[in-house]
């Protein structure tokens, strides 16, 4: 019994503090989660893209109790595949399921008091502005995930705050900066010139025909530019 315990510690732990940042962030949605092939099209997410890729576990809509059980689906192929599971804004069931990662956003607990929940996930933020970025970092953000870059379904109507916007987050912080927002393959380039250590994408991944197969094509124009 005891063995079994400590194989469960070793199976659900956090990455360590040292471990390199995934490049490529797959950021779900309510919609995307209720897709009858989710489950299919994460495992082929994360095996394709395996330390370079993370999901971020984003929704709204449902129970902690639903969250918690994909969650704890997640962290299973993450630790099958090297690949991470971030849970954005509960600290909570980032901490049950095992995830190696919190994603906080405005609305959520500070950096600061989501690692004092938990010490040993690692934790991010995401911003919307200079102001936005400098309170992150001054508060304990491991990494940025800034945007909106370019003009997106996800936000219609507004424009796009451009690679120029990076470029100035990445002047004035040393944490890894992760360019979200309409970024497509061809934006990627770019983006790394501009300072940007990876991108998240929503429907560059989730909404192509082949998952795995869009997770790489954003990793090759990544490592086009020096990458991992």
């Amino acid at each position: 019994m005891e063995q079994e315990a400590t194989q469960r510690s070793a199976t659900n732990a956090a990455a360590p503090p040292d471990a390199r940042l995934p490049v490529l962030h797959a950021v779900t949605s309510d919609d995307i989660i209720l897709r009858t092939d989710f489950a299919e099209r994460a495992r082929r997410v994360m095996h394709a893209g395996g330390p370079r890729v993370a999901i971020h576990l984003r929704a709204a809509r449902f129970t902690a109790r639903y969250l918690y059980e994909l969650a704890c689906r997640l962290a299973a192929l993450q630790n099958e595949t090297g690949a991470w599971l971030i849970v954005n804004d509960r600290a909570d069931l980032a901490l049950a399921a095992g995830a190696r990662g919190i994603q906080l956003t405005s609305r959520s607990m500070s950096p600061a008091d989501a690692r004092g929940c938990a010490p040993d996930i690692a934790v991010g933020a995401s911003v919307h502005s200079i102001e936005d970025a400098a309170d992150a970092v001054s508060a304990g953000a491991r990494w940025i995930v800034a945007g909106h870059v370019f003009e997106t379904e996800s936000h219609p109507g507004e424009k796009g705050r451009g690679s120029e916007f990076i470029g100035q987050l990445a002047r004035d912080h040393a944490v890894p900066l992760i360019a979200i927002g309409g970024v497509r393959p061809e934006h990627v380039n770019g983006l790394r010139a501009a300072g940007a250590y990876g991108v998240a994408v929503i429907r560059g991944v989730w909404h192509a025909s082949d998952a795995g197969a869009a997770v790489i094509d954003y990793l090759s124009a990544h490592g086009a530019h020096g990458g991992q």
